[in-house]
């Protein structure tokens, strides 16, 4: 369990850096300042708490899931899937000012994510809970990601 959680971390947040590292100046920047955003847009501070509480959930339930799942392709597309779509979010929102791209990514991300929670359900039970912050907290970016494409 050890073994699988450390690779789990390792991936999860090199896979979040370079989300990061490609979105720029991210919410730093003069664009995202001059934006319209949602008035329930948090403080700056809490995304970074809440990613990083996400990958560590994240990498435990996935520590969970590895061993118990048959279909290792199926699990290995879909983590490629997620990590695809989350590592684009940035540039693509922060970086290139597409918008409303982002907002797609974000709702594709959120499929997958939700894909995960309901799927493997019955193979995880409660442990499926380690999930749910990522899957919340996508639904709030996706809330805050289409407001700014309907006021920007």
């Amino acid at each position: 369990m050890i073994y699988r959680l450390t690779i789990f971390l390792v991936i999860n947040f090199a896979a979040l850096s370079l989300g990061s590292y490609l979105g720029g100046k991210g919410p730093s920047s003069n664009w995202y300042a001059s934006i319209a955003k949602a008035p329930w847009t948090p403080p700056g501070w809490v995304f970074g708490v809440s990613w990083f509480t996400i990958m560590i959930c994240f990498s435990i339930y996935l520590a969970y899931l590895w061993p118990i799942v048959d279909n290792k392709k199926l699990l290995i597309g879909l983590l490629a899937l997620q990590y695809l779509l989350n590592i684009a979010w940035n540039p693509v929102f922060f970086y290139y000012h597409n918008i409303l791209a982002g907002l797609i990514i974000i709702i594709g991300l959120s499929a997958v994510v939700g894909f995960f929670l309901f799927f493997y359900w019955d193979a995880l039970k409660y442990k499926s809970l380690l999930i749910m912050p990522y899957f919340i907290w996508l639904l709030i970016a996706t809330s805050l990601n289409g407001y700014s494409v309907l006021k920007n």
